[in-house]
Order: C-alpha cells, then sequence, then structure tokens
C-alpha cells in the first residue's frame, strides 16, 4: 500500500507521527469509451466555453460561480494562503461511544500506521481506546478538504472513517410520515418470526458480488470466442515531436537555397565526385614523380659495395645517367603538350 497522507495524531500533550492509508478499494470492471467500428479510445479536450481554445492543465484554476453570474476564480496560491490547522494533524477532540455514532455519517474508511519511534505511543492510544471502549472524535484535512473523523481500533490498528458534517446529511422529508399508518398485530407477528428465522452472525465472506462474476464471464467467453477487436496503434506525442523536428529541419534547408526532397544531396554527391577525380591525377604524377628518386637509391648504394660487384655498379650509374638525362626532355614534352 502506498500512504496518502502524512502527519500526527494530537492526543493531549502527546504527538503520535503517522501515515494514512487508503482501508478500501474498488473492485469494479472499469470500462473504456471506444469507438464501435475500431475500438479506439475516445478522448476529450479541455475547451474554453469562450475562445474555444484548448486550455494546458496548468492554466486551469478553481472558479466558484456567484448567484448573479460572475465568477470567483481561485488558483492553487489561494488555497495555499489559508489558514487549515489540520493538514497535517489529526486532532482529538472528544471521546465518545462507539453507538453514538449513526453509520450515515461515516464516508470513507483509512488505516493509521505508526512512524519512526512513534510506535511506543500509537500502542499507548490504541490500548487506551480499547479499555474505554469508546472512540475518538477527530479533525482532519485530506486533498484541501478538512472532515470530521472517528478513530477507533480495528484488528490491532487504529481505523479512521471521515465523516460528513451535520450540513451534508438530508433529512427524509417523505409524505408518508406524516400519514396515520397502523398494521394488524398479526402480519407484525409474521415479520418479526421471519427476522427471527433469518438471524444469523455477520460474516461478509459469504457474500459475493453476483453481477462483477456474471460481467467477468461474459468478457472470458468472448475472449475465448475470439470477439476481439485488434486495435492498431496510434503513435504517441513522441512521434509528433519528431516529425515536427523534420519538418523544421527542411524548412531551414530551404530557407538556406536546398531542400531535403529535391535531391540537394545528390547534386552534391557528384560535384564531390568531380573534385576527388581532378584532384586524382595530380597526386597519381606526384607519385611518378617520386618513382625516380626511389629508382636513384639502389644505385648509389651500389656504388660502396664490395670490388666484386664493381662491374654491375657500372652499367646501374650508366643507366641511371642516362635516365637523368632523358628526364628534363619527358617534361618539356610535356607542357608543350
Amino acid at each position: 500500500m502506498r500512504s496518502i497522507w502524512r502527519g500526527a495524531v494530537s492526543f493531549g500533550l502527546v504527538s503520535i507521527a503517522v501515515k494514512l492509508y487508503s482501508a478500501t478499494e474498488d473492485k469494479d470492471i472499469r470500462f473504456h469509451q471506444v469507438h464501435a467500428t475500431d475500438g479506439g479510445r475516445v478522448k476529450y479536450k479541455r475547451v474554453c466555453s469562450i475562445d474555444g481554445e484548448e486550455v494546458e492543465y496548468r492554466d486551469i484554476a478553481k472558479g466558484f460561480e456567484l448567484p448573479d453570474g460572475q465568477v470567483v476564480i481561485l488558483t492553487d496560491e489561494d488555497f495555499e494562503e489559508l489558514p487549515l490547522s489540520t493538514r497535517r494533524e489529526i486532532e482529538v477532540l472528544e471521546f465518545v461511544d462507539q453507538d453514538q455514532i449513526d453509520p450515515i455519517h461515516f464516508e470513507k474508511t483509512y488505516y493509521l500506521e505508526p512512524e519512526g519511534p512513534a510506535a511506543r505511543p500509537y500502542v499507548l492510544l490504541r490500548q487506551a481506546l480499547e479499555n474505554a471502549g469508546q472512540v475518538a472524535i477527530t479533525k482532519i484535512a485530506i486533498r484541501q478538504r478538512e472532515s470530521l473523523a472517528a478513530l477507533r481500533v480495528l484488528d490491532g490498528v487504529l481505523t479512521l472513517h471521515t465523516m460528513r458534517w451535520p450540513d451534508e446529511i438530508r433529512a427524509p422529508e417523505f409524505a408518508f410520515l406524516d400519514e396515520d399508518i397502523t398494521v394488524r398485530p398479526q402480519e407484525l407477528k409474521m415479520a418479526e418470526a421471519l427476522i427471527a428465522s433469518m438471524t444469523g452472525e455477520f460474516d461478509p465472506s459469504e457474500f459475493t458480488d453476483d453481477y462483477r462474476e456474471a460481467m467477468t464471464a461474459l468478457l472470458e467467453a468472448k475472449q475465448s470466442g475470439g470477439e476481439v477487436q485488434q486495435v492498431p496503434e496510434v503513435p504517441d506525442d513522441g512521434a509528433a515531436v519528431v516529425d515536427l523536428m523534420s519538418a523544421l529541419r527542411r524548412s531551414v534547408e530551404r530557407a538556406r537555397g536546398g531542400s531535403a526532397d529535391d535531391g540537394s544531396d545528390a547534386a552534391e554527391k557528384p560535384a564531390a565526385e568531380k573534385a576527388a577525380a581532378k584532384r586524382a591525377p595530380a597526386k597519381k604524377a606526384a607519385s611518378s614523380d617520386d618513382d625516380a628518386p626511389a629508382k636513384k637509391a639502389p644505385a648509389k648504394k651500389a656504388a660502396p659495395a664490395k670490388a666484386t660487384a664493381a662491374k654491375k655498379a657500372a652499367p646501374a650509374k650508366a643507366t641511371a645517367a642516362k635516365k637523368t638525362a632523358d628526364k628534363p626532355p619527358a617534361k618539356r614534352a610535356r607542357r608543350s603538350a
């Protein structure tokens, strides 16, 4: 369970730090509103009734309509400034017998758990309530709403029941209450005998939600019979952001004179290839000019060789000299060409 409120129980001069948990949960089968033809979820937008524009959640405030039609607008800052002493405190007001509280006053039930070193005063209050056989009437504020609450012990845990204020309980104003209706003694005896025959100990586990069980069986039958709708995937907001960025990028490229859709990348690729082709012959010529020094190197190394290689060195030198003599005319021929 996840706590929904943290504060302290104020019991005289004793303060007991506690965390509040919801003691009940709904088990109803929840349905979504969908499009009957394709099963798509039906979504609603928050639209202003005056200008027709969609309103972001952060721009929504609370409004109270006056009898003359004017509206008083309250923001979160206005609610924070309200003096609400029970926002973080469960104030014990008095102790009463539980029989004095009619169940019509009860609204929602919560569990209280001691926090940190507050376990000892927590157990002290729990045992005192059990010995006295009473419940504590308190006040608590949950989600900016202050309520009366009855604090009692249930299965060793302090349990809090929020209560309606007296002016929130309607009076049963029905016409038959003013009529003088009488019943016969025989009918009354039969009704009392029926009640006596049906009297027993209350065990909530003996009762079931027949409607929920029937609905669960219906859903399982439709699922096993293949009566399901395959809903196509709908792109979320993240995909919309990506499309927006793509559109902005294309707009910037068009503003610069190019376009992501007009083949500008393809036009730039041949230009790059042409530039590389122009640079390729220059590199090749440079490599051919460097071949001569590479060939001269072995000739120079052959000169200081041993006497047995002297005959081989002489032809090598002659060949190198001949290449050197032929080289300038070759350059002039290329230039003239």
